[in-house]
């Protein structure tokens, strides 16, 4: 009777490996990937299968089918909010513009006004002053919230906003934020806040999905100003933590039309994460005198399309004269990497800065096994020096350029929820080049062969590292 059980349970194990291998078959968005999963699942099956169900997936299937379920109610508020941006619509002559559009299924949209943050103290201290002046509401969205004297300040300020009759919402990643604790969170709901974690995992169905984090950071106050960029809230984003050091990261605040696009990315993970249709101001108001055209990009799992990879290779394949790219985590996929190479090599100058000093260790490694390729064709690696570089920034020519949660990894482009604010503005790209500049003097540049010299062995483990980008 036991070798009976035993038996079925192999052929059990076996045929859901089987079953897996087709569903990795029809829904993987890479070939190499789908070889990787079939052999994997095939073969070696009792490992294999709860990996694939807990990694493996492409596509965040409960968010897609929230959507569905939603259109009824918010397709309709959506439908008249749209309406009212008419006014405000930018005429995106550009063709390049208009393929930034039809990706974010959002519009670009005129009478904005862009504020570059560049210091974390600078950074909080105006998004504590947005919440001071709320008036209606305040939505909050990161992914690391952290219970220390900065995680201390956000409370307060959130328990006073509720305090005087502001609606506060409070939407957090439960696994970027999970050393956050119950009494922080206790007491913010106590206070008023309507408190919620993104729940990717929520229901039967979707319970092993570990995934597909909400990477977003946004803070959108009364629907007229709204922020969004690297930062996260923990000391350390402020250069207190001693392992990190100074801390160079990129927030972005923003008034105007596009705060409506923040605001609706917000509303539809808080509906995900809480079924709830919160009531929120979508009249969209300008007050600017040098104003400029902003697309909002939403980006994630749930995407019919690979969003925030195709935006990166658009922004590359629409450089001229310059392309200079930030990103702690820069691990892009071949067609990024091939994109880069030929940037490169039809004479566009093309730099890319990370950090010098690692905090993911597997990131770090993968790098230099692609890196000498990219430096032979004529890229230009920089890693930066004081201290640990966060943020994620991309500058185009002299005519644009984005701000937002995006790094260049698999992560980013295929398993996170991101949002990144594109600017084809030239006057906010010169802000941008300026900033970028400076943070290029404080980097090394990296030669072929500082890469080519490493001995054997570093060769080999970055080989081995960069095999487990797709789940870095």
């Amino acid at each position: 009777m036991a070798s009976w059980l035993f038996g079925l349970a192999i052929f059990l194990i076996h045929l859901l490996g089987i079953l897996s291998a087709i569903l990795a078959l029809l829904s993987s968005r890479t070939s190499q990937g789908a070889v990787a999963w079939i052999i994997s699942l095939v073969t070696f099956p009792y490992l294999a299968v709860p990996a694939y169900w807990i990694f493996g997936r492409p596509r965040f299937y409960g968010y897609v089918s929230a959507r569905g379920e939603r259109d009824t109610v918010l397709r309709r508020i959506l439908a008249r909010y749209r309406e009212r941006l008419e006014p405000f619509l930018a005429d995106p002559r550009n063709p390049d513009i208009r393929a930034v559009e039809q990706l974010a299924m959002m519009p670009l949209t005129s009478g904005n006004q862009a504020e570059l943050l560049i210091d974390g103290q600078e950074t909080f201290d105006s998004l504590f002053a947005g919440i001071d002046a709320a008036e209606d509401y305040v939505l909050v969205q990161f992914f690391i919230v952290r219970h220390d004297a900065l995680g201390h300040r956000l409370k307060e300020r959130l328990l006073r906003a509720a305090d005087r009759g502001v609606r506060v919402y409070f939407l957090f990643d439960e696994v970027g934020s999970r050393k956050l604790s119950e009494g922080y969170l206790r007491e913010l709901s106590e206070g008023g806040v309507e408190v919620s974690p993104f729940r990717s995992s929520r229901g039967f169905k979707h319970r092993f999905q570990l995934n597909f984090r909400n990477h977003r950071k946004i803070q959108v106050v009364d629907g007229r100003q709204g922020w969004l960029g690297g930062f996260n809230v923990g000391i350390e984003y402020l250069g207190q933590h001693p392992r990190h050091g100074p801390w160079r990261d990129t927030h972005l605040k923003l008034t105007g039309p596009s705060v409506l696009g923040l605001q609706e990315a917000f509303w539809e993970d808080w509906h995900w994460a809480t079924g709830e249709v919160i009531n929120l101001a979508w009249e969209p108001r300008t007050d600017c005198e040098e104003c400029q055209n902003v697309v909002i990009v939403p980006s994630g799992p749930a995407d019919r399309q690979e969003t925030a990879s195709l935006l990166v290779q658009h922004a590359i394949h629409s450089a001229h004269e310059r392309l200079w790219v930030t990103s702690p985590y820069f691990v892009p996929d071949q067609g990024v990497q091939d994109a880069l190479r030929l940037a490169a090599m039809r004479g566009v100058d093309v730099r890319i800065m990370m950090p010098e000093r690692p905090d993911h260790l597997l990131i770090y490694l993968s790098a230099f096994s692609f890196l000498p390729d990219m430096v032979r064709a004529g890229v230009k690696v920089y890693r930066y020096q004081p201290g640990f570089l966060h943020q994620k920034v991309i500058l185009i020519d002299d005519s644009a350029a984005a701000v937002g949660t995006v790094n260049l990894d698999n992560r980013s482009f295929r398993l996170n929820f991101e949002i990144t604010a594109f600017i084809p503005d030239r006057r906010f790209a010169a802000q941008v080049r300026l900033m970028l500049e400076r943070d290029f003097a404080d980097c090394r540049r990296i030669g072929f062969d500082e890469m080519q010299n490493r001995p054997l062995w570093q060769k080999l483990v970055s080989r081995a590292a960069y095999l487990t980008a797709p789940i870095q």
